[in-house]
């Protein structure tokens, strides 16, 4: 938003700012923040940064937790949900020893480095991010966690449990089981407020391509973001899910991204589209190439579909992502690519046939994830994939233009899946994640912070009794 401390001060005195609030990501992919009153801004916190404890947000490597975080003035926007006049900016993390320097750890440094490393071998100049956000907007979400009582209550106005409701006023128009996707008003009951999210969204600076209900009866939505480059895109992702939470919450609902928050119900993904550019020339087109893909592209499909179970400890970060993530159902686990084929892990989309739009899809991920982790961990298995020339064809990988779960049990054993769990998945990236480490692009410390975490999770799930177990077992 602003290019020096001068721009910034003017547009402080004015718009009459009265709080400098900074958003700091941690391992996770949540924001933090730490406010100050405007007068308190100043070069020197440029010069210096703010120290906080880097040990509560998850960098558990770190053998002096002291940190600060400096101010990027370009990621500055306007807070739209601040009573009082607030400007917000997102903090580089930096770490503390004989001289202040950027974090190996901080996620948002791992990106810049990803995209720095991706011009440095003259693949490319450019690589282009364009996610669809998938959500469930609810009416009410309540659980419990004690030693002798475990729920979870989940509501939607437009649900169809609640076409019996009497003890209030009922219109009907209840959305049926798997039937949401582009519903029309009266059923779409969210219209409204996911117009004034989208207009939120344009007015920060995040492009929409198209919004719509999706799949999910209980309120299940889409916001697809139109492309950006990977750190841009990262921030737009974090300040898209702030602007979804915020938004709802002043309309009297909620928000949950949750990969599987309902059991039977569709899952809810956060598939990424991927094109990379070279002097403002798409590269992964060829009118002659496997639906019209050139041999770089299918390089970089062939590595991230290697790469692909290691990369599910970036993509699918949470044990709900592996509910979500079931052969046979909505979501790919199917380790290849096809064109127009949603049961595979690359879909090549058949309507995008230009040149400047030809991409593919990497359907697995979710919006657990961390997105500077997640969309670096891909930028560098498709880098991978060019540079040691890895043939998805040759390798197995498809293509597969069937739905796979269609297969006979001979040819669909063939194909290798996703893990199938977050531990599946923190042994993939134990076992591979070399290609991570190029260039320091990522660092062997962030790797085993991320899976030091997700083993910790995974533990604290497995270890905790579940409700359905008392129906299965509790009379043996």
């Amino acid at each position: 938003m602003f290019k020096d401390l001068c721009d910034f001060r003017n547009f402080v005195i004015d718009n009459e700012i009265k709080f400098i609030d900074f958003k700091v990501i941690d391992l996770a992919g949540r924001w933090h923040h730490l406010t100050i009153t405007a007068s308190r801004f100043s070069e020197k916190i440029l010069e210096n940064g703010i120290g906080f404890d880097g040990s509560s947000y998850g960098f558990l490597t770190v053998e002096k937790s002291d940190m600060v975080f400096k101010p990027d003035l370009s990621s500055a926007f306007l807070d739209p949900f601040s009573e009082v006049p607030t400007l917000t900016m997102i903090g580089n993390i930096y770490a503390l020893g004989d001289k202040t320097q950027r974090f190996e750890g901080d996620p948002r440094y791992v990106a810049e480095k990803a995209e720095k490393y991706m011009k440095k071998t003259g693949i490319a100049d450019k690589a282009l991010f364009g996610p669809e956000l998938e959500f469930y907007i609810l009416d009410h979400i309540s659980y419990v966690n004690s030693s002798n009582h475990m729920e979870v209550y989940l509501d939607s106005e437009q649900a169809e449990w609640n076409t019996g409701k009497r003890d209030i006023k009922n219109l009907g128009f209840k959305v049926h089981h798997k039937e949401g996707y582009h519903v029309d008003i009266p059923y779409d009951v969210n219209f409204d407020l996911r117009n004034s999210i989208v207009l939120k969204l344009e007015e920060h600076g995040v492009p929409v391509k198209y919004h719509h209900p999706e799949v999910g009866g209980p309120g299940q939505l889409e916001i697809e973001l139109s492309f950006g480059g990977l750190v841009e895109m990262a921030d737009r992702t974090m300040l898209t899910k702030y602007i979804i939470k915020n938004e709802a919450v002043r309309h009297g609902k909620t928000v949950t991204l949750m990969p599987k928050p309902f059991l039977g119900e569709a899952g809810s993904g956060m598939h990424v589209h991927l094109q990379l550019f070279k002097n403002e020339e798409p590269i992964f087109y060829d009118e002659h190439g496997y639906s019209a893909l050139s041999r770089t592209a299918l390089y970089a499909i062939g590595g991230i579909l290697k790469h692909s179970p290691a990369l599910m400890a970036f993509t699918n970060p949470s044990t709900n992502s592996y509910k979500r993530l079931v052969p046979g159902y909505e979501a790919p686990v199917s380790i290849c690519f096809a064109t127009s084929n949603r049961s595979s892990v690359i879909r090549i989309p058949g309507y995008a046939n230009k040149p400047e739009a030809k991409r593919f899809e990497f359907r697995p991920s979710d919006a657990t994830c961390n997105p500077y982790l997640a969309y670096s961990a891909l930028l560098m298995a498709m880098i991978d994939g060019i540079k040691n020339e890895i043939d998805p064809v040759k390798e197995g990988y498809g293509p597969y233009d069937v739905n796979i779960f269609d297969l006979s049990d001979e040819e669909r054993v063939k194909i290798k899946g996703l893990p199938k769990s977050l531990e599946e998945a923190a042994d993939a990236l134990e076992k591979d994640y070399e290609f991570l480490l190029a260039d320091g692009v990522f660092s062997l410390g962030i790797i085993k912070d991320q899976i030091k975490r997700m083993r910790q999770d995974a533990s604290r799930v497995n270890m905790t009794p579940h409700p359905l177990e008392y129906e299965m077992y509790f009379d043996l």
